[in-house]
């Protein structure tokens, strides 16, 4: 296991809560653990090393597993980790979440790190370069005021210029900030009064927001988010097949880790991943899909597929100019 890692953090969160219990677990309680505290894959990553002694964390007793770790246990900030966290104060997106004076105490008690890395260091070959603006003090107010209201319920006032230009003015519910880096944006899924007591989901990309205010209204009714997102989704999924050569499989876990899916081991290297989407993801998808080789193959459905081959086309045509 690396000393620290950003990407599998969740992993880390997992473990120290199963090695904080010190009653005897068995391989079941472990598995409902990681799905309810994991990802999607995560079954596929951390039990088979748990279970074949890789990582060495669990004594086993016949069918039992017990922590070889303390619960009182801590877990220092390393100065790795500490490198990592002056990198991250670098990143102009950290400004959304933080306000001057948060940035300037943190710099200060991590004055004397050498950041991890350096902004100038990457070069995002496959990102669009039109992205937000977030050093624009607009921005950071219409997206500071989201977030606040996205964790107290609140109504906000909306006036939004859509992709075709038009202005549109409406009352939304913040539920969720996302963030896309294939396009290097943040959109937020709002929930917006349909009507009959009904309500719907809109994505709204935050750099069209022209102004935004908190009500007083109260959005006081329990909903499901992720149930409106998967009402929201097509009916076929998108069915892949990875081949397991380079390192294909964890590479589209992370690629397509923020994305619903189900993965199934087919046979020794071979995984068929189901991925749900609906109409505002389709085109970051398929963008995605096209970046891996033919390690990875797409098998459905039909919709996407057409438009797939679409895509390429229109690729090869420009490219014969």
């Amino acid at each position: 296991m690396e000393i620290f890692s950003e990407i599998y953090n969740c992993y880390y969160q997992v473990l120290r809560h199963l090695l904080c219990r010190q009653d005897a677990l068995t391989i079941q309680d472990i598995r409902r653990q990681v799905c309810s505290e994991g990802f999607e894959e995560s079954m596929l990553s951390i039990i088979p090393k748990l279970e074949s002694g890789t990582w060495d964390l669990f004594e086993k007793d016949g069918s039992l597993y017990r922590s070889k770790i303390s619960s009182s246990f801590t877990t220092p900030v390393s100065k790795l980790e500490k490198s990592y966290l002056k990198a991250l104060l670098s990143d102009p997106r950290i400004g959304l979440f933080l306000s001057k004076e948060q940035s300037e105490e943190l710099n200060g008690m991590l004055a004397c790190v050498t950041p991890l890395w350096k902004q100038e260091q990457f070069c995002y070959y496959d990102q669009f370069s039109d992205g937000d603006p977030y050093n624009d003090e607009k921005y950071r107010y219409n997206f500071r005021t989201l977030l606040y209201a996205q964790k107290n319920c609140k109504y906000v006032d909306i006036d939004y210029t859509s992709p075709k230009g038009n202005r549109v003015h409406h009352y939304y519910v913040p539920a969720r900030l996302e963030y896309s880096v294939k396009n290097d944006k943040f959109r937020l899924l709002a929930l917006k009064d349909a009507g009959h007591g009904r309500i719907k989901l809109e994505t709204l990309n935050i750099s069209r927001i022209q102004t935004c205010n908190i009500t007083e209204k109260t959005y006081s009714k329990d909903y499901n988010l992720n149930s409106l997102i998967r009402n929201s989704y097509y009916k076929e999924p998108v069915k892949l097949l990875i081949k397991n050569k380079r390192n294909t499989l964890e590479r589209a876990m992370l690629h397509f880790a923020n994305y619903e899916k189900n993965t199934t081991k087919i046979d020794s290297d071979t995984y068929e991943c189901l991925i749900y989407y609906n109409k505002s993801m389709e085109t970051e998808l398929l963008v995605e899909v096209l970046s891996f080789g033919p390690t990875l193959a797409v098998k459905g459905n039909e919709q996407f597929l057409r438009k797939l081959k679409e895509r390429l086309k229109r690729q090869y045509d420009i490219s014969m100019r």
